[in-house]
C-alpha cells in the first residue's frame, strides 16, 4: 500500500513540473502584447467646402394675391334688341374691338331726321336774311317801320339758334347711334356673356359682361409694420424690384417693381397694404390668383455662405463640421442668416477660408481624422 502511494506522488509531481514552462509562456506573450501601442484609426475621407464670402441680395417674401389693374362691367347706353356678340366668351380683345351691337335702325332714323330738320332750318335762316336785308334798305328810306325791321331781325337770330338746336341733335343722334356699338375700353379678356343675342336690353339695366385687364397686373400683398421701415428705405434709394412666383408653376418669376404702399397701417393685424405692378404680356396670371412676391430691399457685404446641406442639428442647436488642426474633425456651433438658393449665410461660428465638411456627416465626430477632398467646381 506504500507502494502504491509513493508512486501516485511522484507522477502528480512530474505533470506539475511540465505544466510550468507552458504557463510562463503564456504569461510573457501577454505581456509583451500589452507593451505594443493600437493602431490609430485610419482618416475618413470628406468633401470639403471653403466658406464663401460675397455679397449677399437682401430679399422679404410674402404670400400675395394678383389684381386687375382695371375690371369693367359691360353695361348698355342705349336700349334696344341685342343683335350680335363678335367677340366670343373668354376671348383676348385689344383697344377698340368691337364686343356687342344692338339694333341701330330705330337711331339711324333718328339721325336722318335731325339731319333734314337741320336742313329745313338752313332754307329758313336764308329766308330771314333775305327778309332782313330788304327791310334793311326800306327801313332807310323810310318805307318800313321800325318795329317790322325789329321783327325780321329777331327773326333771323332765332333762325340761327335753330339751327344750333339741330346740330346739338345731330351730335347727340350720332352718339346714341354709336352707342349702339360697344367696344373695349382697353386690351383684356371678356369673361361668361350674360346677356344672349335677342336680349332686350335697357340703359344701364342689363349687364351684358365684364372685361379685365391683364398686362399689366398688381400683385398685392401686407407685409408688417416691422417691415415697412426696411421697405421704405429702399424704396428712397430707388425703385424696388419684385419677383412673382406661383407656388406649382415655372421657377421663372414675373418680374416688376413696387408701386403702392398704403398711407396707414392696419391696427387689427399690425400690417400694412402694399401692391406691384408686374409685367404679363403672355396673360399667365389671372386676377384673383395666389402667388409668392420677392421683394430685393438691398444688399449684404461680405457674407459668409456655406451650403445648406452642410449643416448638422443637435439640442445644442445648428453646428458645422470644419476640417481642423492636423486634418481633424471641428464642430462649431453657428447661427444662420437668409438663404439664397443651396447656400445660407452663417453669421457667427466660422470664417472666410474655413474648409466645411459637407459630406459623410453621419460618420464622423468631433476629433475624428479626416481626408478632406475638395470639391471640384459645379459638383
Amino acid at each position: 500500500m506504500r507502494i502504491w502511494k509513493l508512486l501516485l506522488g511522484t507522477a502528480v509531481v512530474l505533470a506539475a513540473a511540465s505544466l510550468v514552462p507552458l504557463v510562463q509562456d503564456e504569461i510573457g506573450t501577454e505581456r509583451a502584447g500589452a507593451a505594443t501601442p493600437a493602431a490609430a484609426p485610419p482618416a475618413m475621407p470628406v468633401p470639403v467646402t471653403a466658406v464663401v464670402k460675397r455679397s449677399l441680395p437682401l430679399y422679404l417674401d410674402y404670400p400675395a394675391r394678383t389684381e386687375s389693374v382695371s375690371n369693367v362691367v359691360l353695361l348698355a347706353k342705349v336700349s334696344g334688341y341685342l343683335q350680335e356678340q363678335p367677340a366670343a366668351d373668354g376671348a383676348d380683345v385689344k383697344a377698340g374691338d368691337l364686343l356687342y351691337r344692338i339694333d341701330s335702325r330705330d337711331y339711324e332714323a333718328t339721325l336722318d331726321q335731325a339731319k333734314a330738320q337741320l336742313e329745313r332750318d338752313v332754307a329758313s335762316l336764308d329766308y330771314q336774311r333775305s327778309n332782313l336785308d330788304r327791310g334793311s334798305e326800306l327801313a332807310k328810306s323810310g318805307f318800313l317801320a321800325k318795329d317790322t325791321f325789329d321783327q325780321r331781325t329777331s327773326a333771323v337770330r332765332q333762325a340761327q339758334a335753330t339751327l344750333a338746336m339741330d346740330r346739338a341733335a345731330i351730335r347727340t343722334a350720332e352718339i346714341n347711334l354709336a352707342y349702339t356699338e360697344i367696344r373695349a375700353p382697353f386690351a383684356g379678356r371678356l369673361g361668361r356673356n350674360q346677356a344672349p343675342v335677342g336680349t332686350l336690353v335697357s340703359v344701364g339695366g342689363t349687364t351684358l359682361n365684364t372685361l379685365v385687364q391683364l398686362d399689366p397686373i398688381y400683385v398685392t400683398f401686407n407685409p408688417s409694420e416691422g417691415d415697412l421701415a426696411e421697405i421704405q428705405k429702399a424704396r428712397a434709394e430707388g425703385a424696388v424690384e419684385a419677383d412673382i412666383t406661383v407656388p406649382g408653376g415655372p421657377a421663372t418669376p414675373h418680374r416688376g417693381k413696387l408701386t403702392f404702399l398704403d398711407n396707414a397701417v392696419d391696427r387689427s393685424t399690425g400690417t400694412i397694404t402694399a401692391r406691384a405692378t408686374i409685367g404679363n404680356g403672355d396673360f399667365s396670371l389671372l386676377p384673383g390668383q395666389y402667388v409668392r412676391i420677392r421683394l430685393h430691399v438691398g444688399e449684404q457685404p461680405d457674407a459668409l455662405m456655406v451650403p445648406q446641406t452642410a449643416l448638422g442639428s443637435s439640442q445644442l442647436g445648428k453646428y458645422l463640421y470644419v476640417v481642423g488642426a492636423g486634418n481633424t474633425v471641428e464642430q462649431r456651433l453657428v447661427s444662420l442668416g437668409p438663404t439664397d438658393g443651396d447656400l445660407v449665410v452663417i453669421e457667427s461660428g466660422v470664417a472666410a477660408g474655413d474648409q466645411v465638411i459637407d459630406g459623410n456627416l453621419q460618420k464622423i465626430g468631433p476629433g475624428m481624422p479626416v481626408q478632406p477632398i475638395p470639391k471640384k467646381a459645379g459638383a
